[in-house]
């Protein structure tokens, strides 16, 4: 079911032309400014993979890919992608990245089953895709911490060039993050649904890193669900 909402008088904040220019400053400035914040280098990403490849990512294990036969290759199977988080895993391997490197990706996807179709969701996918290669050691909170204060600084860096290159676009975002975890929340408002619960933290604090997401919470539900296969629910966001 869409959810999709236009606020009565919306008006765009600039023509298409110079709308989709400011798009291509967007994604231009921010692979940049994230590809140097956590050293990343660009590779191409596909559009699908063979469907006994087990590189695509099932998600929650229930939505179904878009797949089709290839009589080039005598019939076999394709599925377009729901996202690359384990072709990601492979690339690094083959590509020959070490400690301390990764990859980024403008990964174009189709989630069929997307149930919650509204502003930010879509059955199309085109989202920037990265993994990095990190020691044992920094497999902990401290280092996830301050990878996402490197992404916000990229994000907020690419905000500030917008605002000057497109005056009419100005935004504001904070730079300080607000770390928190699903069963925080739950305390804080168990009344609340999960999605009900991001939109109040956020309105206290605007950058919100919501942690700890798909497990079961001590009410016995989840807050949202993740891949079982390949995602550490005590150690995400």
């Amino acid at each position: 079911m869409s959810n999709l909402v236009i606020p009565q008088g919306y008006k765009a904040p600039l023509p298409n032309y110079e709308l989709q220019r400011a798009i291509a400053f967007i994604k231009e400035s921010f692979q940049t400014n994230l590809s140097n914040a956590l050293n990343l280098r660009r590779v191409s990403a596909p559009l699908f993979v063979a469907s006994d490849s087990g590189l695509n990512d099932n998600l929650n294990g229930t939505e179904r890919p878009v797949r089709f036969d290839i009589p080039g290759v005598g019939g076999k199977d394709a599925e377009v992608v729901h996202s690359l988080a384990k072709w990601k895993r492979l690339a690094l391997k083959r590509y020959g990245f070490h400690v301390g490197k990764g990859l980024y990706t403008d990964m174009n996807a189709i989630r069929r089953d997307e149930d919650d179709l509204d502003n930010i969701h879509s059955v199309y996918v085109d989202q920037w895709d990265w993994e990095k290669i990190i020691s044992r050691e920094d497999r902990n909170e401290a280092y996830l911490k301050a990878t996402v204060r490197a992404i916000v600084a990229a994000v907020c860096e690419t905000s500030d060039a917008l605002n000057v290159a497109f005056p009419s676009l100005r935004v504001k975002l904070d730079r300080e993050v607000y770390f928190v975890t699903t069963q925080e929340l739950e305390d804080r408002w168990p009344d609340k649904t999960p999605k009900e619960r991001e939109h109040a933290i956020c309105a206290e604090h605007h950058t919100v890193f919501l942690m700890q997401i798909g497990g079961k919470l001590r009410s016995g539900e989840k807050h949202d669900g993740r891949a079982p296969d390949y995602d550490d629910w005590a150690l995400n966001g």
